[in-house]
């Protein structure tokens, strides 16, 4: 059935809504859609079908796995071209770490037809990286980097990731009146405008290059009292002879030279004498810079827009691996993807978390019985060796006795 997208861009626009790019895992041979990168140089782990160690659904919740720590990944698959011009562009997918990761990426990037497949890697030209990233207690965020006119623009706002082990989904959506979107779990996680939140463009002002300054602008709030003076007592040495000391009596002046008393700070001292301030009679506030209009500033509609999206990859450095992927999803159609998110991620997060905690549970019980039965071992190691102890103590009794009687 098809569905419509309402857009209000010069008035009211149909789109239809489209699915440009699926991929739920759901087949054994998913691999056959998927390229793996041979990238000279590069040590690339491996991906594998799982569901992982927990899951609401076997088959469901069933993504590609990094499998091997202190790898590179480089996965990719290309689909039909398109363009995303007066229409949405939407990027979805989840991301699992089930190991708890330390340092490594979670994000995918989207590519136009000119990626080399057999030959990506970190430095192949991309249209959009989107994504959590991990790397200590410094580094839990969400990368929005678009490319724009072959510069890679990063966001200037701070969007946090998850960092628990449960499977989370990340939406990004960008818009044809040069808006976006960043939703997590399907709840708004930043929004705003692409001309504002990226440096896609010059600055819109500049500061005027022929202003300056005048020599007569006093900006000083407070100034020092004309008329205030230093009291005469004033200066004071800041140390002083110790009045108390006395020259030891095993001095001797030809010898170990004239006695002086030890210097000590001085109670008196009063530091550099400073006139108070007073309200500046002829402050006028700070001077601020004017600006102009700058010249080098050209308003850009098209910011959002792509003429060709060809391609998804996965180009990850993780230092402990067991991230799982799954639910990629490319479309124009933003309440689509959230109910296709709530189709997948969303039908089976809770049973997921239950058997997660089932597992914390019956972890909890059997490092408690380990802990148990270590602690009885040492309980009767510790009672045999009282045991020895004593039939020794018998057998020196014993020997004590003979020879008393012999």
């Amino acid at each position: 059935m098809k569905t419509w997208v309402f857009l209000a861009l010069f008035g009211v626009a149909l789109v239809e809504s489209k699915v440009f790019f699926e991929e739920r895992f759901d087949s054994p041979d998913w691999e056959k859609n998927w390229v793996q990168s041979a990238h000279k140089g590069k040590e690339f782990g491996p991906f594998k079908l799982t569901p992982g160690k927990f899951f609401g659904d076997a088959e469901k919740d069933k993504g590609i796995q990094t499998g091997q720590d202190a790898r590179f990944y480089g996965l990719s698959t290309k689909f039909e071209p398109f363009s995303n011009k007066d229409s949405p562009l939407v990027i979805q997918f989840t991301v699992k770490h089930e190991q708890n990761i330390d340092c490594g990426g979670g994000y995918l990037k989207v590519f136009d037809c000119s990626l080399d497949q057999k030959d990506m890697h970190g430095e192949s030209p991309y249209l959009i990286m989107f994504g959590p990233d991990i790397c200590g207690p410094g580094t839990k965020k969400v990368h929005v980097i678009f490319n724009y006119k072959g510069e890679n623009h990063l966001i200037k706002k701070e969007i946090r990731c998850k960092d628990d082990v449960f499977s989370h989904l990340y939406t990004l959506i960008v818009n044809p009146d040069n808006t976006y979107e960043v939703l997590i779990d399907n709840e708004k996680a930043q929004s705003g405008e692409l001309e504002e939140d990226w440096d896609f463009l010059p600055p819109k002002k500049i500061k005027d290059p022929e202003a300056k300054k005048p020599d007569d602008w006093d900006d000083r709030p407070t100034i020092a009292d004309p008329d205030d003076t230093k009291p005469e007592d004033w200066d004071q040495p800041e140390h002083v002879p110790d009045p108390d000391a006395t020259k030891p009596e095993d001095w001797d002046d030809e010898m170990d030279g004239e006695w002086e008393p030890p210097m000590i700070d001085n109670p008196d001292y009063k530091g550099e004498w400073k006139p108070k301030q007073i309200d500046n009679p002829d402050y006028k506030g700070p001077w601020i810079h004017p600006e102009i209009d700058n010249p080098e500033y050209t308003p850009d509609p098209e910011i959002y827009k792509y003429d060709e999206v060809c391609a998804l990859g996965l180009d990850l450095w993780q230092v402990k691996s067991g991230t799982i992927f799954d639910n990629f999803l490319i479309s124009n159609d933003p309440e689509e993807a959230r109910k296709i998110g709530e189709e997948t991620w969303g039908a089976t997060k809770e049973a997921a978390k239950k058997m997660k905690d089932e597992q914390d549970e019956e972890e909890r019980k059997r490092a408690e019985e380990e802990a148990k039965a270590a602690a009885d071992a040492e309980k009767d190691e510790d009672d045999d060796d009282e045991d020895d102890l004593g039939d020794e103590d018998e057998d020196d009794l014993d020997n004590e006795l003979e020879h008393d009687e012999l």
